[in-house]
């Protein structure tokens, strides 16, 4: 979709459809919706009065236009409540516009940027920046294998009224930023989507061989023999039921404005993704039930890979290093057995009680891996725990951590984004569940605490680095499609991280938008 800046008025501007929105309950209307409004004779004061458009969250009234505006109609969505109103309403609200437009058989539409005194938290680029995500993740479908042509059209093009100067600067810095951050999570709802016999580990290389090409970043791919000469024992644990070579693939981005000249001294923030291409359990075998959804299982490392896009795409000034360990996880006649014990990077042995607990295991090298980097921050995200989602629900990702100045950071780009974290303990009391007889550590605790004591095991491979850690098997998929996340895999995840790394350039800069 084509995102485009022109100064007002809204009410001159040619489209399919205008979309105005409204807070709940208010009879006065905006600026820009109150010209309209005159130039309709009072047909949004109509639906007020009538109480037939309230403003309700995501509550939509398609008004033609009959000639008097050169837009053939207006699209009204509702905020909500403007005493509760946070910047994912506006998300919604698009998401949700560009829906009830599409099933309009429009193409194209316009809006001018939601009243900013509602949103004090926000400016004029963060409520710019929901608006593209919005409109460009409700639009959001996967199609690759579709061949009855029954999908509804794209939408071709949205343009966001703004005025000249700083205003006009401050909403075309939003709708980069915003087609940046919805490309990288569209970009991993497409590779989750794609069936385990298309996405392999090595269709994962491949496309980070192809990322490689974007400005200032590299890639280097450990084969098999390259792990095992390392001792990546218990990455080699889980890849070996499987048929498909397992990569252990590393990307490594370095802005800089001129060249990336200043970046080469920089302690990189190395970002950390599972990517088991699918997992069946392995020995453990999982239930039949719902397990086609275990092609989403390398979500993590897919949001890896397109925050290393993104950040790239929006030459952020930062260096940043990409880890995914991909795998299957397969019970074949080689497959890792329960009460087997692996060897890891770091040395430390752990006895595999569980062949389904394979995340942590591939993690574990893979984040004592990133070590070697001397890094300043570390991020591992990752499908982990089947708890995460009966302790959280499909709302929260569960965050647990070392480091209380990194916690708050992610914390604070979650809020911003939507995609908000729940800080759970990591108290050292909980090891006692990892206790193993025969080597350093098992791979599972028990029933109690199961997510918690999966972070725990991740804490023992990032030495004194500064560490976070983002459980999402609590929000990586959706039953159902709501206003700007898609039903099947969501991406969630990825807007938080490119967001982290957005704030982590700005103050690197000294500088905050407008």
């Amino acid at each position: 979709m084509d995102l485009r800046v022109k100064p007002g008025p809204v009410e001159q501007e040619p489209a399919d459809v205008l979309v105005l929105t409204h807070f709940e309950g208010e009879p006065a209307l905006d600026d820009e919706a109150a010209v309209v409004d005159r130039r309709l004779n009072g047909a949004v004061r109509d639906l007020l009065k009538s109480r037939e458009f309230q403003g309700t969250a995501n509550q939509t009234v398609l008004l033609h236009t009959q000639g008097k505006l050169p837009a053939k109609r207006v699209l009204l969505v509702g905020l909500g409540k403007r005493k509760e109103a946070k910047l994912d309403a506006v998300r919604q609200a698009f998401g949700t516009a560009v829906k009830r437009i599409r099933q309009a058989g429009a193409t194209t539409f316009v809006a001018p940027v939601p009243g900013r005194a509602a949103f004090v938290d926000a400016s004029k680029v963060d409520l710019t920046q929901a608006m593209a995500e919005g409109a460009m993740l409700g639009g959001y479908q996967f199609t690759a294998y579709r061949t009855n042509g029954d999908d509804l059209k794209p939408l071709q093009r949205m343009t966001v009224i703004a005025p000249d100067g700083d205003a006009r600067t401050s909403v075309t810095e939003g709708l980069r930023r915003g087609r940046a951050s919805a490309e990288a999570a569209m970009y991993v709802r497409d590779l989750c989507n794609h069936p385990a016999n298309v996405m392999t580990p090595s269709r994962i290389a491949l496309e980070a061989k192809k990322l490689a090409k974007e400005h200032h970043v590299r890639v280097k791919i450990l084969e098999q023999r390259d792990a095992e000469k390392l001792g990546m024992g218990a990455f080699l644990g889980v890849a070996r039921g499987s048929h498909e070579p397992p990569k252990f693939i590393i990307l490594e981005y370095r802005g800089q404005e001129a060249g990336a000249r200043n970046g080469r001294g920089a302690r990189p923030i190395v970002l950390v993704g599972k990517t088991i291409t699918f997992d069946t359990g392995g020995i453990s075998l999982k239930p039949a039930e719902n397990m086609e959804q275990m092609k989403a299982d390398m979500t993590g490392g897919a949001e890896v890979l397109a925050t290393i896009r993104a950040a790239s795409r929006l030459r952020l000034p930062l260096h940043v290093v990409g880890i995914l360990p991909a795998t299957e996880n397969m019970p074949g006649g080689r497959a890792i057995k329960p009460g087997d014990i692996l060897t890891t990077l770091s040395g430390l042995t752990v006895e595999v009680q569980n062949t389904d607990a394979e995340g942590r295991l591939i993690l574990a090298d893979g984040l004592n891996y990133a070590t070697r980097f001397k890094p300043s921050a570390v991020i591992d995200v990752a499908t982990l725990t089947g708890a995460c989602m009966v302790a959280l629900g499909q709302f929260a990702i569960g965050m647990f951590g070392n480091h209380d100045g990194l916690k708050a950071r992610i914390q604070r780009a979650g809020l911003k984004t939507g995609e908000r974290v729940w800080e759970m303990p990591l108290w050292e009391e909980y090891f006692e569940q990892l206790k193993s007889d025969v080597a350093d550590m098992r791979n599972i605790g028990g029933r109690a605490g199961g997510m918690i004591t999966a972070a725990l095991f991740l804490s023992k491979f990032v030495g004194d680095c500064p560490w976070v850690h983002l459980d999402i098997a609590s929000t990586d998929w959706s039953e159902r499609e709501r206003p700007y996340v898609s039903k099947g895999p969501t991406g969630i995840g990825t807007r938080l991280l490119l967001q982290y790394l957005i704030d982590e350039s700005l103050e690197s800069r000294g500088s905050r938008a407008r």
